[in-house]
Protein backbone atom coordinates (compact mmCIF):
# COMPACT_ATOMS: atom_id res chain seq x y z
CA UNK A 1 0.00 0.00 0.00
CA UNK A 2 1.60 3.13 -0.84
CA UNK A 3 2.17 6.14 1.71
CA UNK A 4 -1.02 8.03 0.50
CA UNK A 5 -3.37 5.56 0.90
CA UNK A 6 -2.01 4.66 4.54
CA UNK A 7 -2.45 8.66 5.69
CA UNK A 8 -5.77 7.82 4.45
CA UNK A 9 -7.19 5.18 5.54
CA UNK A 10 -6.92 6.00 9.39
CA UNK A 11 -8.82 8.95 8.54
CA UNK A 12 -11.51 7.39 6.54
CA UNK A 13 -12.37 4.29 8.78
CA UNK A 14 -12.51 7.19 12.05
CA UNK A 15 -15.60 9.23 9.53
CA UNK A 16 -16.69 5.26 8.85
CA UNK A 17 -17.09 4.06 12.28
CA UNK A 18 -18.34 7.33 13.77
CA UNK A 19 -21.56 7.61 10.73
CA UNK A 20 -22.03 4.02 11.61
CA UNK A 21 -22.30 4.40 15.41
CA UNK A 22 -24.51 7.96 14.95
CA UNK A 23 -26.49 5.73 12.95
CA UNK A 24 -26.52 2.95 15.68
CA UNK A 25 -27.43 5.20 18.53
CA UNK A 26 -30.29 7.51 16.66
CA UNK A 27 -32.03 3.96 15.67
CA UNK A 28 -31.81 2.54 19.48
CA UNK A 29 -32.97 5.66 20.62
CA UNK A 30 -36.23 5.62 18.65
CA UNK A 31 -38.22 3.10 20.76
CA UNK A 32 -41.77 2.23 20.37
CA UNK A 33 -43.11 5.81 19.41
CA UNK A 34 -42.15 8.74 17.38
CA UNK A 35 -38.55 10.66 17.54
CA UNK A 36 -40.00 13.83 16.75
CA UNK A 37 -37.24 16.64 17.21
CA UNK A 38 -37.65 18.99 20.13
CA UNK A 39 -36.40 22.28 20.30
CA UNK A 40 -33.92 23.17 21.98
CA UNK A 41 -33.82 22.52 25.90
CA UNK A 42 -30.78 24.35 27.24
CA UNK A 43 -31.74 27.68 28.27
CA UNK A 44 -28.79 29.87 27.17
CA UNK A 45 -28.58 33.95 28.69
CA UNK A 46 -32.21 33.40 29.74
CA UNK A 47 -31.73 35.25 33.35
CA UNK A 48 -35.23 36.79 32.93
CA UNK A 49 -37.88 34.09 34.23
CA UNK A 50 -40.32 34.85 31.81
CA UNK A 51 -43.01 32.90 30.74
CA UNK A 52 -43.59 34.28 27.62
CA UNK A 53 -39.83 32.56 26.19
CA UNK A 54 -41.96 29.11 25.55
CA UNK A 55 -45.28 29.64 26.22
CA UNK A 56 -48.33 32.62 25.74
CA UNK A 57 -50.98 32.74 28.33
CA UNK A 58 -54.07 31.04 27.15
CA UNK A 59 -57.60 32.85 25.88
CA UNK A 60 -60.99 32.26 26.45
CA UNK A 61 -61.09 31.46 22.57
CA UNK A 62 -60.79 27.92 21.88
CA UNK A 63 -58.14 26.42 20.18
CA UNK A 64 -57.34 23.51 18.17
CA UNK A 65 -54.99 20.74 17.92
CA UNK A 66 -51.31 21.71 16.14
CA UNK A 67 -51.12 19.99 12.37
CA UNK A 68 -50.03 16.34 13.87
CA UNK A 69 -53.08 16.47 16.75
CA UNK A 70 -50.97 17.06 19.63
CA UNK A 71 -52.85 18.79 22.69
CA UNK A 72 -51.04 22.30 23.69
CA UNK A 73 -53.47 24.23 26.06
CA UNK A 74 -53.46 22.97 29.50
CA UNK A 75 -53.74 24.12 33.30
CA UNK A 76 -50.50 23.73 34.81
CA UNK A 77 -50.14 23.50 38.44
CA UNK A 78 -46.91 24.88 40.05
CA UNK A 79 -44.65 21.89 41.06
CA UNK A 80 -44.88 19.92 43.88
CA UNK A 81 -41.60 19.58 45.43
CA UNK A 82 -40.50 15.83 45.96
CA UNK A 83 -37.33 14.53 47.28
CA UNK A 84 -36.27 12.08 43.95
CA UNK A 85 -32.73 11.57 43.48
CA UNK A 86 -32.78 8.80 41.03
CA UNK A 87 -36.18 7.85 38.24
CA UNK A 88 -35.72 4.31 38.16
CA UNK A 89 -38.25 4.25 41.43
CA UNK A 90 -41.10 4.66 39.20
CA UNK A 91 -42.66 1.49 39.14
CA UNK A 92 -46.30 1.23 38.50
CA UNK A 93 -46.90 0.83 42.74
CA UNK A 94 -45.00 3.88 43.17
CA UNK A 95 -47.06 6.11 40.88
CA UNK A 96 -49.94 4.90 41.79
CA UNK A 97 -49.53 5.68 45.21
CA UNK A 98 -47.83 9.11 45.13
CA UNK A 99 -50.18 10.58 42.83
CA UNK A 100 -53.31 9.19 45.47
CA UNK A 101 -51.06 11.16 47.56
CA UNK A 102 -50.22 14.29 46.45
CA UNK A 103 -53.27 14.75 44.52
CA UNK A 104 -54.52 18.30 44.65
CA UNK A 105 -58.58 17.17 44.48
CA UNK A 106 -60.10 13.59 44.79
CA UNK A 107 -62.61 14.61 42.22
CA UNK A 108 -60.86 14.03 38.63
CA UNK A 109 -63.74 15.34 36.70
CA UNK A 110 -62.79 19.21 38.24
CA UNK A 111 -61.37 21.95 36.34
CA UNK A 112 -59.80 24.47 38.20
CA UNK A 113 -59.57 28.38 37.36
CA UNK A 114 -56.26 29.96 36.21
CA UNK A 115 -54.76 32.33 39.04
CA UNK A 116 -56.50 29.68 41.36
CA UNK A 117 -54.57 28.60 44.85
CA UNK A 118 -54.59 25.17 46.35
CA UNK A 119 -52.73 23.27 48.59
CA UNK A 120 -51.22 20.01 48.40
CA UNK A 121 -49.56 18.59 51.87
CA UNK A 122 -47.68 21.82 52.94
CA UNK A 123 -47.40 23.31 49.92
CA UNK A 124 -49.31 26.22 48.23
CA UNK A 125 -49.67 25.80 44.46
CA UNK A 126 -50.82 28.13 42.26
CA UNK A 127 -52.88 27.09 39.01
CA UNK A 128 -51.25 28.25 35.11
CA UNK A 129 -53.45 28.65 32.09
CA UNK A 130 -50.70 28.26 29.39
CA UNK A 131 -50.27 27.60 25.56
CA UNK A 132 -47.33 25.69 24.58
CA UNK A 133 -45.37 27.65 21.78
CA UNK A 134 -44.42 23.95 20.74
CA UNK A 135 -46.28 20.34 20.25
CA UNK A 136 -44.90 19.16 23.75
CA UNK A 137 -44.78 21.30 27.13
CA UNK A 138 -41.47 21.31 28.79
CA UNK A 139 -41.72 21.63 32.42
CA UNK A 140 -38.25 22.92 33.00
CA UNK A 141 -39.08 25.94 30.85
CA UNK A 142 -42.48 26.00 32.97
CA UNK A 143 -40.65 25.81 36.15
CA UNK A 144 -37.74 27.96 35.14
CA UNK A 145 -39.85 30.99 34.11
CA UNK A 146 -41.38 31.01 37.42
CA UNK A 147 -38.33 30.10 39.21
CA UNK A 148 -39.70 27.22 40.96
CA UNK A 149 -37.81 23.96 41.18
CA UNK A 150 -36.72 21.98 37.97
CA UNK A 151 -35.74 18.76 39.16
CA UNK A 152 -37.53 16.62 41.97
CA UNK A 153 -41.05 17.49 40.78
CA UNK A 154 -44.30 16.53 40.08
CA UNK A 155 -46.95 18.71 38.07
CA UNK A 156 -50.10 18.02 37.61
CA UNK A 157 -51.98 19.11 34.54
CA UNK A 158 -56.07 19.48 33.62
CA UNK A 159 -57.58 20.38 29.85
CA UNK A 160 -60.79 20.48 28.48
CA UNK A 161 -61.79 18.76 24.87
CA UNK A 162 -64.87 19.79 23.63
CA UNK A 163 -65.76 17.31 20.75
CA UNK A 164 -68.25 18.05 17.57
CA UNK A 165 -69.43 14.62 17.41
CA UNK A 166 -68.73 10.95 19.62
CA UNK A 167 -65.90 9.49 18.41
CA UNK A 168 -65.05 5.81 19.66
CA UNK A 169 -62.09 3.50 19.48
CA UNK A 170 -59.95 6.29 20.22
CA UNK A 171 -56.79 5.92 22.07
CA UNK A 172 -54.85 8.80 24.23
CA UNK A 173 -51.58 8.66 23.12
CA UNK A 174 -48.40 10.27 25.14
CA UNK A 175 -45.00 10.81 25.77
CA UNK A 176 -42.96 12.21 28.90
CA UNK A 177 -39.96 12.21 31.16
CA UNK A 178 -39.99 10.26 33.42
CA UNK A 179 -43.08 8.63 34.90
CA UNK A 180 -46.79 10.20 34.20
CA UNK A 181 -50.40 8.88 34.34
CA UNK A 182 -53.13 10.29 32.66
CA UNK A 183 -57.06 10.13 33.44
CA UNK A 184 -60.33 10.86 30.92
CA UNK A 185 -63.49 11.83 32.41
CA UNK A 186 -61.95 10.90 35.72
CA UNK A 187 -61.23 7.41 34.70
CA UNK A 188 -57.34 6.51 34.25
CA UNK A 189 -56.54 5.91 30.91
CA UNK A 190 -52.68 5.56 30.89
CA UNK A 191 -49.91 4.83 32.84
CA UNK A 192 -46.36 5.65 32.07
CA UNK A 193 -43.84 4.19 34.72
CA UNK A 194 -40.10 4.07 34.48
CA UNK A 195 -37.12 5.78 33.44
CA UNK A 196 -38.63 7.17 30.01
CA UNK A 197 -37.74 10.20 27.10
CA UNK A 198 -40.00 11.98 26.14
CA UNK A 199 -41.05 10.25 22.75
CA UNK A 200 -43.94 11.21 20.99
CA UNK A 201 -46.66 8.24 21.58
CA UNK A 202 -44.42 6.37 23.56
CA UNK A 203 -47.41 4.89 25.29
CA UNK A 204 -51.14 4.85 24.68
CA UNK A 205 -54.41 3.49 26.16
CA UNK A 206 -56.82 0.94 25.53
CA UNK A 207 -59.85 2.20 22.92
CA UNK A 208 -61.51 5.03 24.89
CA UNK A 209 -65.03 6.97 23.82
CA UNK A 210 -64.49 10.98 23.78
CA UNK A 211 -68.19 11.88 24.45
CA UNK A 212 -69.49 14.58 22.07
CA UNK A 213 -69.13 18.07 24.51
CA UNK A 214 -67.00 18.32 27.05
CA UNK A 215 -64.05 16.00 27.69
CA UNK A 216 -61.68 16.44 30.68
CA UNK A 217 -57.87 15.42 30.85
CA UNK A 218 -55.95 15.30 34.20
CA UNK A 219 -52.41 14.46 33.74
CA UNK A 220 -49.69 13.95 35.98
CA UNK A 221 -46.24 14.34 35.12
CA UNK A 222 -43.38 13.60 38.09
CA UNK A 223 -39.57 13.81 37.67
CA UNK A 224 -36.53 13.03 39.52
CA UNK A 225 -32.90 14.62 38.10
CA UNK A 226 -33.15 15.37 34.21
CA UNK A 227 -35.62 17.28 32.49
CA UNK A 228 -39.47 16.91 32.84
CA UNK A 229 -41.70 17.55 29.49
CA UNK A 230 -44.69 15.73 28.00
CA UNK A 231 -46.99 16.01 24.75
CA UNK A 232 -50.71 14.05 24.56
CA UNK A 233 -53.18 13.85 21.61
CA UNK A 234 -55.31 11.26 20.35
CA UNK A 235 -55.26 8.86 17.58
CA UNK A 236 -58.28 7.26 16.18
CA UNK A 237 -58.80 3.57 15.36
CA UNK A 238 -57.25 3.73 12.12
CA UNK A 239 -53.90 5.48 14.37
CA UNK A 240 -54.47 9.26 12.81
CA UNK A 241 -54.42 12.24 14.98
CA UNK A 242 -57.90 13.22 16.09
CA UNK A 243 -57.77 17.02 14.85
CA UNK A 244 -60.95 18.16 15.13
CA UNK A 245 -61.76 19.37 18.42
CA UNK A 246 -61.66 22.16 20.87
CA UNK A 247 -59.31 22.62 23.62
CA UNK A 248 -59.97 24.78 26.59
CA UNK A 249 -59.29 25.55 29.91
CA UNK A 250 -63.27 26.26 31.31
Amino acid sequence: MSRKYKDVWPVASFVILSALLSGGLTAFAQGPGQRIPLPPIPIKGDTTHTLSRHFTMATAAKKAPDAKGFIQRWLVLEPVKKDIVRNNIFTDNYLKTTFSTDNFSPDYTTVPKNGETVNVGNQQLKWYALDSKAFNVNLYHFTYAINKPKYGILVWLVTVIDSPEEIKNVRLAAGCNSGSMWWLNGQEALLLSGDRDMIADNGTSARLTLKKGRNIIRGAVINGPGMANFCVRFLDEKGAPVKNLSISTE
